[in-house]
This record gives C-alpha cells, sequence and structure tokens, in this order.
C-alpha cells in the first residue's frame, strides 16, 4: 500500500516537472508539489465560490419576485370591506334624513365575517409561503455576506 502511494506521488511529480504551472520556487520537489497544489486550489476554491455567489443571487432574485406576486395574490383574496363601508353610510344618511328613530338596529348591518374554510385554508397556504419566500431571500442574503 505504501508502495503505491509512493509511486502515485512519484508520477505526480514527474508531471508536474514537465508542467509549466509549477512555479520555480525551491529546489526539491516538495516545494513545487505544494506550490502548484496552493495554486490549484486557489483556483477551485475561487470558482466554487463565484459559482455559489451567483447561486444566492439568483435565489434572492426569485424569492423576491415570487414574494412580490403571492403578496398581490394575498391583497387579492382579502375580502371586501367596502361593502360593510356601504351599509354603514347608508345607515347614516337614513338616520340624518329621517331621524335617529327610523334607522334600523345596527345589529341588523351585515357583516363579512363569515368566511368558508377553502377561502381559509387558500389564505392559510398563501401566507405560509409568503413566510418561506421571505426565509429564503433572508437564508441567500446571509449566504452572499458570509
Amino acid at each position: 500500500m505504501w508502495n503505491r502511494r509512493t509511486n502515485g506521488l512519484e508520477q505526480i511529480l514527474d508531471v508536474l516537472k514537465g508542467s509549466t504551472i509549477a512555479e520555480e520556487r525551491g529546489k526539491d520537489d516538495n516545494s513545487k508539489f505544494w506550490a502548484t497544489y496552493k495554486k490549484v486550489s486557489t483556483e477551485y476554491d475561487d470558482d466554487f465560490l463565484g459559482r455559489a455567489n451567483d447561486d444566492m443571487g439568483i435565489i434572492l432574485t426569485f424569492a423576491g419576485l415570487f414574494s412580490a406576486v403571492n403578496s398581490t395574490f394575498i391583497v387579492g383574496m382579502q375580502p371586501n370591506t367596502g361593502d360593510t363601508t356601504n351599509a354603514l353610510l347608508l345607515y347614516l344618511i337614513q338616520v340624518t334624513v329621517n331621524g335617529p328613530n327610523s334607522a334600523p338596529p345596527i345589529n341588523t348591518l351585515s357583516s363579512s365575517t363569515g368566511f368558508s374554510s377553502s377561502t381559509v385554508w387558500m389564505q392559510a397556504l398563501a401566507y405560509a409561503s409568503l413566510a418561506f419566500s421571505v426565509l429564503a431571500a433572508f437564508g441567500a442574503v446571509l449566504g452572499k455576506q458570509w
């Protein structure tokens, strides 16, 4: 086993001796090997970090766009508060025109607080997906700054 490793290292050193990427820093083979190793590993690390940074930028962009679209759908799913406002305005007009005794009791006004279970589930899923997309964007920002 030791003999195979030695032969493998000797082959690597032979290749590096004839290579142009090995810098002439020292006279022995070990210094050439480690100089080459440092150069190759630095190039690999820089390439890896560059790709990871680009990936984080893509994730950040996608999470931001998804959050914007998701927020638009959430706003569109909200109940129409105009119905309650219109009923209250009608009540005020009746009180103003006919006097305070002619208006129907305020308890009879319709309220839009009753939601179907499918609406509640859709809104819960929309808010959960918004929370996860914001969390993904936060993770991407932390990854880019690290």
